[in-house]
């Protein structure tokens, strides 16, 4: 099992060399279908482009554990049906950041149509928190209740902020 150390963004609006590059397609992107068997502890199911994963996720905002495991699409298919609230659906951008790491940004589809987050993942706690962010991402979210993709499956849609 290994650590997982990210911080989450809203994003507002996308800069405009950065969405001609999304739509000139040089930056790889996945669309991603997921659920949740239980959100207290995590256990997701998720379809990434042709793969498909089973990820156990320890507590914690920053930094937690998590568990990825690979599996076959009929089981994926077989543990989405049984997923507690909303199939939760987005496109994810992996944006080069230009200090080595890499922004995925997700933009959600279906119920949460509009919705943007850039997340970021570290090395380390420290890199974590030297992180220059970069102007085109909005409020902070790593550390606000309810904005977790485990929370927003439970939850009815909100208005935007």
């Amino acid at each position: 099992m290994g650590y997982e150390i990210e911080r989450k963004w809203l994003v507002g609006e996308i800069p405009d060399d950065i969405l001609q590059k999304m739509n000139s397609e040089e930056f790889r992107h996945t669309r991603i279908l997921q659920g949740y068997l239980s959100t207290d502890p995590v256990v997701r199911v998720r379809k990434d482009g042709d793969e498909y994963w089973l990820t156990c996720k320890g507590s914690g905002a920053l930094s937690r554990e998590e568990l990825n495991l690979p599996m076959k699409e009929e089981v994926f298919r077989k543990l989405l049906d049984k997923a507690d609230g909303s199939i939760l659906e987005k496109e994810r951008y992996r944006i080069p950041d230009g200090s080595g790491l890499m922004i995925e940004l997700d933009i959600f589809h279906g119920s949460y149509e509009g919705l943007i987050y850039a997340e970021v993942e570290f090395p380390d706690e420290a890199a974590a928190a030297a992180y220059s962010v970069p102007g085109w991402f909005g409020r902070e979210l790593t550390h606000e209740k309810g904005w977790s993709n485990a929370s927003l499956s439970l939850a009815k849609p909100r208005a935007l902020c």
